[in-house]
């Protein structure tokens, strides 16, 4: 079976009656629990192959759990003074739609608008999905009211930051909100308000030697900022700014196909991801690069289990070994499968004509 099958396998067996894609099925901080950011992505890659219905439910399924949340979010938009990053909405549900009832690093809005930009790509590609549309506008409302708000980055770290990722996130998601058609006349001017705000914080604050920073502030980069060119666009990939950023990730990030979170990361030592390989080669292949992209695809499905599965990252060329036990020792071995993983790895096979 190729890789491209057996991706398409392994999220279709593991995805949830509700439509929720679970992180990873085993791996014990992440079992039962399905993030928002993840499944947009995992759900962008099956959608891509063909797996509409799957893609569908998952979105049907995120709407839901968006708008039952609706009267929380006018509650937070009508509180005055600061709001703790505890009452925000939750980054994680259970399967069935629930918050965690155990702590987590739960205040990102990165997930949030990358829904809606999946959204929005799923119906482009196989037609409107049907009960979305007050999660759209409640998960609208939420960004255009709290996108310029320190929280938590992709890698759930920093709460007392700006990341320009999650930034890019947003900008995307109120972009798609707004082509979805469904937002109210008030809703779509707060959302294109919100949209040329990030676009002016991220031109004043955001750049650094001519490309994006890990957060305001920094002069760190971030594996999570490819994104801000492939797929969102917050700098297209022909833009100065673009180009550089996707170079200096991959001069700094990149080693040997694999891609580093951040050169000071130590969560199991500090390995390289499978799913940034997913993102650079992305966008390889979009700048018109497509041997440089074959190059990380071909990398990923080195790192499948003799059984098919992909991890979440790989330790054998760690920044911080010393760490690794640690890691070990809390939750037990890498995540594996990642969903995650495995729906990148349907992104970059799709962007380069592979099928099953």
């Amino acid at each position: 079976m190729s890789l491209v099958a057996h991706s398409l396998d392994v999220i279709r067996r593991y995805q949830s009656s509700s439509g929720a894609y679970p992180a990873s099925p085993s791996f014990s901080a992440y079992q039962g629990f399905s993030w928002l950011r993840d499944g947009a992505f995992i759900a962008e890659g099956v959608s891509r192959h063909g797996d509409a219905d799957g893609a569908a439910a998952f979105h049907r399924w995120s709407a839901g759990v968006i708008a039952d949340r609706a009267g929380q979010v006018e509650s937070l938009v009508s509180r005055e003074g600061p709001i703790p990053p505890g009452d925000m909405l939750p980054t994680r549900f259970t399967l069935d739609g629930l918050n965690g009832d155990d702590g987590w690093w739960d205040f990102q809005l990165d997930g949030y608008g990358t829904w809606l930009w999946a959204l929005a790509e799923h119906t482009r590609r196989h037609g409107a999905v049907p009960e979305t549309e007050k999660g759209v506008r409640t998960a609208a409302r939420y960004l255009s009211a709290f996108w310029a708000l320190p929280c938590y980055d992709w890698w759930e770290e920093h709460v007392e930051q700006r990341h320009v990722a999650t930034l890019g996130s947003i900008h995307a998601g109120l972009r798609a909100a707004r082509a979805l058609g469904v937002l109210s006349p008030a809703e779509g001017t707060a959302a294109a308000e919100a949209v040329a705000g990030i676009e002016a914080l991220v031109s004043a604050e955001g750049v650094v030697d001519g490309r994006l920073r890990k957060w305001l502030g920094s002069d760190a980069v971030d594996g999570s900022l490819l994104a801000c060119v492939e797929p969102f666009g917050l700098y297209p990939a022909d833009h100065p700014v673009g180009a550089a950023t996707v170079a200096e990730v991959e001069r700094q990030l990149a080693r040997d196909g694999g891609v580093y979170r951040y050169l000071k990361d130590t969560f199991y030592g500090g390995g390289r991801w499978v799913l940034l390989a997913g993102f650079l080669g992305w966008n390889h292949a979009r700048a018109g690069r497509p041997e440089e992209a074959r190059r990380y695809l071909d990398w990923m499905a080195a790192q499948a289990t003799p059984s098919g599965d992909l991890p979440e990252q790989v330790s054998d060329l760690p920044l911080a070994p010393e760490y690794e036990q640690e890691w070990l020792d809390r939750w037990g071995t890498v995540a594996t499968p990642l969903l995650w993983s495995h729906g990148m790895y349907l992104i970059l096979a799709d962007e380069l004509g592979v099928s099953a």
